[in-house]
């Protein structure tokens, strides 16, 4: 919990200095880094923008399960701050773990996302929970992680 609190404040901290009019992106591919409770804990991340202010998201984890998810994300400009956003939205996941369970639900999510102005980098930090479905009703609060994608236009 102290590394994402860390992590946090290094993001805002950027994102207070560099006020200079971030650039938007179309596409970033990277890795999301997570608590290990979730069937979509360590992830390969993919973001893509649909529209301005939505994006899809696809994950496939690589943790203590392997699973692939989507989300639906809104995202809504933070005035003071070019560059960051915050979002929010839902999808679902499907898991398996090495004891051959499956696990399959809903999940949540609502995060900051900031992209760096002169670096074709994007950071987001976000609350992810899930509710497992399979093998049986589970809700998963604790689950957050960090995200650092490279972007395109």
């Amino acid at each position: 919990m102290r590394k994402i609190l860390l992590a946090l404040i290094f993001t805002s901290c950027i994102a207070f200095m560099n006020r200079v009019n971030a650039q938007d992106y179309k596409l970033g591919i990277g890795l999301r880094f997570s608590t290990p409770a979730p069937t979509l804990s360590n992830s390969v991340s993919v973001k893509y923008f649909i529209k301005e202010t939505a994006a899809i998201e696809g994950l496939i984890s690589y943790g203590n399960h392997f699973g692939i998810g989507g989300l639906y994300e809104i995202h809504r400009a933070v005035n003071a701050t070019p560059g960051l956003k915050w979002y929010y939205g839902g999808g679902a996941y499907l898991g398996f773990d090495s004891q051959h369970k499956t696990y399959l639900g809903p999940t949540g999510v609502v995060g900051l996302d900031y992209k760096f102005e002169k670096i074709p980098l994007n950071l987001s930090l976000d609350w992810k929970p899930e509710l497992d479905m399979l093998p049986g009703i589970n809700f998963i609060p604790d689950a957050i992680g960090l995200s650092a994608r490279f972007t395109l236009k």
